[in-house]
């Protein structure tokens, strides 16, 4: 696994702006948690193409915002995060908050999954979203 490869691909009409200070924003994040960053892939998507992988390789027949697959080693992060920017638009909607803070909320929902975060139980989602709402102040503050 290459050190500190972040790549952005989209599956639909989504581009990420400002990509260098999303990638200097997860390297900081991730180093936060004693974590350095492999290779990882983040594929923007809509909902059909995030279902369809949810159908197919997770027995899932549902909609969702973010599906992860960890290739993490030891302290070395790594995986692809598909995101359906759909759902990251609906949610932003729902929370009352705007698409790109939703969508930083998911990026780093992510990554945390790759820091041995869970969300499983009622205990473990608190704490990702304590993580998460760490995280995200550490995009604002300037590199």
């Amino acid at each position: 696994m290459e050190a500190n490869q972040i790549n952005f691909f989209s599956e639909c009409s989504f581009e990420l702006q400002e990509e260098e200070r999303y990638t200097n924003w997860i390297l900081k994040a991730a180093a936060s948690e004693d974590r350095k960053v492999g290779e990882i892939n983040f594929i923007f998507c809509d909902d059909e193409y995030l279902h369809k992988i949810n159908v197919e390789y997770l027995d899932h027949d549902t909609y969702t915002d973010i599906i992860s697959f960890d290739t993490t080693e030891g302290n070395l992060i790594g995986g692809d995060i598909f995101i359906s920017v759909e759902r990251v638009r609906e949610n932003a909607n729902e929370f009352s908050v705007d698409f790109d803070t939703e969508l930083r909320r998911v990026l780093i929902h992510g990554i945390l999954h790759f820091c041995g975060y869970g969300d499983k139980t009622e205990r473990d989602a608190d704490l990702m979203r304590r993580k998460e709402e760490e995280k995200m102040e550490m995009f604002h503050v300037e590199q």
